[in-house]
């Protein structure tokens, strides 16, 4: 999937490919600043949060770096049939935010189309996991203090300005769940400096950071930032274990009596070892993931005329002789060579209208469409969600 964004990340960090993700802090600017707008704006996310049923932690308010109270910002609306529904208060946010707040939303790809996309097409570059969050920070607001993160972050600055402050890591690639608790700042300044709308920053796993607008008068900033979580040592380890149940040596209770050293358990998980590498972690990883949230296809709403790729990672295409399987989201589907022009339209990542493609490909590129679509690989290309691709994510037939 060509993303115009992630196109745009890659050569404002000089990056070819996903490579240098996590290696060494990076930072650059836009080529096109009106990109960000288009990505996002602080009314949008100020409606985004006024019409949705949120709450704690999905939806949180920091002032002077601390959290404030749910129930500062936040009210039951209650129905005329007496049914209560947690609600953002939108006055008493309006307050905050006047007086200087920071907004804080997580995982806005599941509320919003352009940021579900953007992020879908971000887990297809970096073959990873990714969450997005947002920050909208007001005024003379101080963000979080001195902290780091235990994942590799990319953060695009989408309007106003913040003062940020990198340091290098005091523990190499720290983890949540570690040996360490890592709670010494490093004293290594990498950056300090002011991003601006358009500007655009990695920082790996583990580098210290703050942000605030303390000092910034009047005014506001919101950044995204893409949380990648990428796959380590430990986790090949995790899933190894997993594996280890498949064999009866493993479940066996341990015995302390007649002396056992273990011998034949660390032979045994030495041949585990070599049977899966961590080469076929990853790719199991990509596929294992389940199918993502989408609309149903109902044809009593109507024919199917658009659809999308919807699935985490980007599908494998795999030809054998006259056959050819698809494999996504824990299935593997066989369809004739014939079907192959077809599938790699359909599995682009990019809208598809079938009225389009048969003229291409052939009007049977409608069924194999409705294939994909039964086995949750597509989703139709409702209104709501083609409004995420508008602008950002050209047509597959174009």
């Amino acid at each position: 999937m060509e993303h115009r964004l992630i196109s745009a990340v890659e050569t404002a960090l000089g990056w070819k490919g996903a490579d240098l993700l996590g290696k060494g802090f990076a930072r650059g600017s836009l080529d096109d600043t009106t990109l960000a707008a288009r990505i996002l704006t602080p009314n949008r996310l100020l409606d985004m949060a006024m019409r949705r049923s949120l709450s704690r932690p999905q939806l949180r308010c920091f002032r002077e770096g601390n959290e404030i109270h749910p129930a500062t910002y936040f009210s039951d609306d209650v129905s005329p049939r007496g049914q209560s529904i947690p609600m953002v208060n939108m006055r008493r946010l309006n307050g905050l935010l006047r007086q200087g707040a920071t907004l804080i939303l997580d995982q806005a790809n599941v509320f919003d189309p352009t940021m579900e996309v953007v992020c879908r097409a971000m887990q297809w570059w970096a073959r990873e996991r990714v969450q997005i969050n947002l920050y909208l920070t007001t005024n003379d607001a101080a963000g979080f203090d001195l902290h780091w993160d235990d994942h590799d972050v990319v953060i695009v600055q989408l309007a106003g300005e913040k003062e940020w402050e990198v340091r290098g890591a005091s523990r190499k690639v720290p983890m949540y769940r570690d040996a360490d608790p890592n709670s010494d700042p490093s004293e290594e300044i990498v950056w300090s400096g002011v991003m601006k709308t358009g500007d655009v920053m990695h920082i790996p796993r583990g580098h210290w950071h703050k942000a605030t607008r303390c000092g910034s008068g009047s005014g506001q900033s919101l950044h995204m930032t893409f949380g990648i979580a990428k796959r380590t040592g430990v986790s090949w380890l995790s899933w190894l274990a997993d594996w280890s149940r498949e064999q009866e040596i493993f479940r066996h209770d341990l015995e302390r009596a007649n002396g056992a050293d273990g011998g034949a358990l660390a032979e045994a998980a030495v041949r585990l070892i070599g049977e899966r590498p961590p080469a076929d972690f990853l790719a199991a990883y990509e596929q294992e993931t389940t199918a993502a949230r989408h609309v149903p296809f109902l044809d009593i709403f109507g024919p199917l005329d658009s659809v999308v790729c919807v699935s985490h990672f980007r599908p494998q295409i795999r030809e054998h002789g006259e056959l050819v399987d698809v494999v996504v989201s824990g299935k593997k589907l066989t369809f004739t060579v014939e079907a192959l022009p077809d599938l790699w339209l359909l599995l682009s990542g990019k809208p598809v209208r079938l009225d389009q493609a048969a003229r291409i490909v052939g009007a049977e590129v409608a069924e194999v469409a409705k294939i994909l679509v039964e086995e949750e690989v597509c989703a139709p290309l409702t209104p709501e969600l083609s409004s995420g691709y508008t602008g950002l994510v050209t047509n597959a037939v174009s």
